[in-house]
């Protein structure tokens, strides 16, 4: 039987998509298949936005249909007849469920008895334990305006959940904990403190409002006013707007009244003022705005329509045919959705969740039982708490590619690491502002600052020395994003660098081979990728870098392999890789393998190693008891070794797209300090996983060596460096 949550509040407006997109993904961290369910939608005509929300997370695996229980005219109707229709529809996606997350009703008039009491009737009936959702501001109903609801104090807190946890009482549903959401960010133990006082031994905690989650998208706001985009990207409809201002005066008096993330009403014949503030956007020198509605209907006169064809930005445009007042209405009666489509919203929600709800306490009270299967979600998961856990300093050199943009701003959201970009500083800082990010704590570094060139360039001259490079070449040279990342490594100006995004492989790891060198005892670079399969995680390697290995270099990277799976809390269960299992091959290539096992056997004496052996025999019980039988690693291996680079790409590659695997990496290894590489068509979580990795490399490794440290011995090396890059890209 599935663990539920019933997840109600005592009035409308309070949050509860953002409670519940929490409380989903925390659920999804412990279990395998998490349900998703709404006893009561507004409509079966128009879908339920949060129901679709919840669905697009990547546990979930429910049709929308079966996710319904009733709409509010079936309540309305017959209200016995509803629960019960409730109570079958939730047992139907329950028995497909390990846990199940029960969306309360949107109140919106549900008649006699009141709303809550009936979601608390509906709790009880489904046997499922309530999370309560209480308001912290004041006018949370359908009134509420734009910036207009005020903070309640710890005492209105009380007495709202003093009526509610009564209410809920009476009805017979049981309490499992409480959160007061939207609160006043000065006063959240003094709130937790008042809501513990009504119900001691439930467990309260407090969630400050975050003005973003409540601000509505600029294509809210377009369509509320039954507008159209005239100027600027549709992906700019995305931004949210944080208030209003109204254009109604000269631009000399409209520039100092703009305020950061504001919508801009200006009357549709008044193109001075827009010039002016289409002006003020490429300018720097005034807060950003999110967008400007132009009011009255009119058409642009031509001259102005090229001019802003020339303008350097996206500033979304938009033209509603209201008149000022009821523009501004429509405006201040549009609300914010929290949606999948706004990743700012989405990583602000899951953010605050983290940070001020204890989840451990929460799953105890539920009483989830861990599975010990890893999936793809748990382990990235477990990725990004373990880099939370011990922050480290990440590079990240392509600061103009909107995809590092959109990474960093998850990152940094959900604090897991800090961030350094290499870019000019407007620029990137501007591009983030157009697209709705908030990269406000990285550091945005140029990467021809003149200070820091000079001083990569005398280090990096000296290094190179014995290749003829004068200081003059460093400077150029260290002006390349990637010589410049990795010499902030070097010099321990961060932890770590990710690129690659927009480079290839050679581009992104040369520089580390020139620079941070290997590890003592390690020959050569190499790399694996970390392949979540749906049950499990398996190592890779190397799959990236060597193109054809010797013995001794397939002995490295299978010992290197081995530290990396530790790093994640792989069990290290060795296989080394051959088209023949045991003694039953001859040949050079399997001679190289069965060399390169004995000499990983005689260097990691403690090592489960076994080779040469097949992949089936590797990976598969069965064909281990007949190939393979006294082995410890046979059927059960966790780390493969590939005999060579065309082999391990192409199977990662074929066990990615059949398999359905989420292969994470290239994770290069071997080197003193973390460089990892990305592939040109990374897609935003690839990359946020891969700072998460790098950042995780960069805890576990001891102090920095210290700058001009004698490096290990470098067998990869200029030739070849020069050979890698189409594997991993």
């Amino acid at each position: 039987m599935s663990k539920s949550i019933y997840i109600t509040s005592a009035e409308g407006n309070t949050g509860k998509s953002t409670i519940a997109l929490g409380v989903l993904d925390t659920l999804s961290h412990s279990v395998q298949r998490v349900g998703v369910f709404r006893p009561i939608a507004r409509s079966t005509v128009e879908r339920d936005y949060v129901v679709e929300l919840l669905l697009q997370h990547d546990t979930v695996e429910l049709g929308y249909d079966d996710c319904i229980g009733v709409t509010y005219d079936d309540v309305r109707e017959d209200a016995d007849a509803a629960l019960s229709l409730i109570v079958q529809r939730y047992k139907a996606v329950e028995e497909q469920c390990d846990a199940v997350v029960i969306l309360g009703s949107d109140f919106t008039d549900v008649g006699s008895p009141t709303e809550l009491s009936f979601n608390a009737r509906i709790a009880a009936n489904l046997g499922a334990p309530v999370l309560l959702v209480l308001g912290g501001r004041s006018g949370q109903g359908s009134g509420e305006r734009l910036g207009q609801a005020d903070a309640r104090t710890p005492h209105q807190m009380r007495d709202i959940a003093d009526l509610s946890i009564a209410e809920l009482t009476h009805a017979h549903a049981t309490i499992l904990a409480v959160i007061a959401n939207r609160t006043d960010a000065d006063k959240l133990d003094e709130i937790t403190a008042a809501i513990e006082a009504v119900e001691p031994g439930v467990p309260v905690w407090a969630i400050p409002e975050d003005p973003y989650l409540v601000a509505p998208s600029m294509q809210s706001i377009m369509d509320a006013t039954g507008g159209e985009l005239i100027k600027g990207e549709p992906a700019q409809l995305a931004r949210e707007a944080l208030g209003v201002v109204v254009a109604g005066m000269s631009m000399v008096n409209v520039l100092p009244r703009l305020i950061e993330g504001a919508v801009l009403v200006v009357a549709g014949d008044r193109t001075e003022v827009l010039l002016a503030a289409m002006m003020a956007q490429s300018s720097g020198t005034f807060p950003s705005i999110a967008g400007i509605v132009l009011n009255g209907g009119f058409d642009l006169p031509e001259p102005i329509e090229q001019l802003l064809d020339g303008l350097p930005q996206a500033l979304p445009i938009i033209r509603t045919k209201f008149g000022t007042y009821d523009t501004i209405v429509a405006i201040t009666r549009t609300r914010g959705r929290l949606a999948a489509d706004s990743q700012r919203k989405y990583d602000a929600a899951l953010a605050l969740f983290e940070q001020h709800v204890d989840a451990s306490t929460l799953l105890e009270r539920l009483n989830v039982a861990t599975t010990t299967v890893m999936t793809p979600l748990m382990f990235e998961y477990m990725l990004l708490e373990r880099a939370r856990s011990n922050r480290r300093h990440v590079v990240l050199p392509e600061g103009d590619d909107d995809r590092i943009l959109r990474a960093a701003h998850t990152l940094l959201a959900r604090e897991v690491a800090q961030l350094t970009i290499l870019g000019e500083t407007f620029e990137v800082r501007s591009r983030a502002i157009e697209l709705g990010l908030d990269i406000s704590k990285a550091d945005v570094l140029s990467p021809h600052d003149p200070v820091l060139v000079m001083r990569f360039a005398e280090e990096y001259a000296r290094l190179r020395a014995h290749k003829g490079v004068t200081l003059e070449q460093a400077r150029e040279i260290v002006t390349d994003v990637s010589y410049f990342g990795t010499m902030m490594v070097h010099l321990g100006l961060a932890d770590g660098m990710v690129s690659g995004a927009m480079h290839t492989t050679a581009h992104t790891i040369r520089p580390g081979f020139e620079i941070i060198k290997t590890k003592p005892d390690v020959s050569v670079v190499s790399s694996v990728f970390l392949m979540a399969l749906e049950d499990r995680v398996l190592v890779y390697g190397d799959c990236a870098i060597i193109p054809d290995p010797d013995a001794s270099q397939l002995a490295d990277i299978a010992i290197s392999s081995t530290a990396t799976a530790e790093q994640f809390d792989i069990e290290p269960r060795v296989a080394m890789l051959s088209y023949s299992t045991g003694e039953s091959g001859t040949g050079a290539d399997v001679d190289k393998v069965r060399e390169a096992t004995a000499l990983v056997r005689s260097r990691r004496p403690d090592l489960p190693v076994d080779g040469p052996i097949q992949y089936d025999a590797a990976a598969d019980a069965a064909v281990a008891a007949s190939k393979l039988p006294t082995s410890e690693v046979a059927g059960r291996a966790t780390v493969f070794i590939f005999p060579d680079l065309n082999t391990g790409n192409n199977t990662y590659k074929a066990v990615q797209r059949s398999a359905g695997a989420v292969a994470i990496g290239p994770v290069l290894q071997g080197l003193k300090k973390p460089i990892n590489d990305l592939s040109r068509g990374a897609l935003v979580q690839d990359i946020v996983n891969t700072v998460a990795i790098t950042a995780i490399q960069a805890a576990a490794e001891p102090e920095s060596v210290g700058v001009g440290a004698v490096a290990g011995p470098a067998v990869v090396g200029d030739a070849v460096a020069a050979s890698v890059g189409g594997a991993a890209s």
